[in-house]
């Protein structure tokens, strides 16, 4: 019996869902300009040619991913700064939430690794003011600025110091991705980037 159009819908979506699934790895791992569609077809077990069926580039694929990634992470930092409590609970709330994650949930690390090669871009020269245009830095901004005029959160540049909690965030991720072995950092060791 044929499929109807709207089973053929369900199929089409589900695959372009693998191929965006799958790729976070193999991107995370080996970069934007590390990936060959060619090598990401025989690591992921789909053809080249489906692959292309449903992204024109590695440029679309990458793209893609990257949508899937900020959707995730931004749905939960907006929820975490829109909350009516002192920053200093709310970097608590976020350190937890970002290191349960890197234990417990299968892709974090690669969102987070691919979500940083992002904000740096392709590694041509990037200024640092583009780099903070990034949504989730501006976000954690927004709450360290809070915990600042609080007094909760040490004095300085908002945006280095942005820069220096999602740095530690990242290197676990790498850790997490590449070392068998390794010592996870508790919410309290991550709060102290920002944290008096």
């Amino acid at each position: 019996m044929p499929k109807s159009k709207e089973q053929c819908e369900e199929i089409r979506e589900a695959t372009k869902q693998k191929i965006i699934r799958e790729s976070i790895l193999y991107f995370s791992r080996n970069g934007f300009a590390g990936t060959k569609i060619s090598e990401l077809s025989k690591a992921i077990g789909i053809a080249q040619g489906t692959i292309y069926n449903y992204f024109e580039s590695k440029e679309d694929l990458f793209i893609e991913i990257n949508k899937v990634i900020n959707h995730q992470d931004l749905n939960q930092l907006k929820r975490l700064a829109k909350l009516p409590i002192p920053a200093k609970m709310k970097i608590r709330k976020l350190s937890e939430e970002v290191l349960r994650s890197l234990q417990e949930e299968p892709g974090f690390a690669e969102m987070i690794t691919l979500g940083t090669q992002q904000t740096y871009g392709s590694g041509e020269n990037v200024s640092a003011e583009a780099s903070y245009q990034s949504e989730v830095f501006k976000l954690l901004a927004k709450i360290v600025e809070q915990g600042q005029k609080e007094g909760s959160i040490v004095q300085g540049s908002v945006m280095k110091l942005v820069d220096y909690y999602w740095g530690v965030v990242y290197l676990y991720a790498l850790k997490k991705l590449f070392t068998k072995e390794y010592e996870m950092i508790n919410a309290e060791d991550l709060d102290r980037v920002l944290l008096k």
